[in-house]
């Protein structure tokens, strides 16, 4: 499973974090990293990482496969 990102989207909630800590970060500007940035998010990952894209409210995230 890969995620997009949409950075200028991203508003910085944070949501997507408190879901899944090992997949994404906000750093203190409320920048967001994406941990797996061009690899598939690992197995035991995807359904936190499901649940981060379904609970961005701006709608940043994307599942790409």
């Amino acid at each position: 499973m890969k995620i997009s990102v949409d950075h200028p989207r991203c508003e910085g909630h944070g949501l997507c974090a408190d879901q899944a800590p090992d997949v994404f970060s906000l750093d203190d500007d409320a920048e967001l990293t994406y941990h797996f940035e061009g690899t598939d998010v690992p197995d035991e990952h995807q359904p936190a990482a499901r649940a981060a894209v379904n609970a961005c409210p701006v709608a940043a995230l994307r599942v790409l496969s």
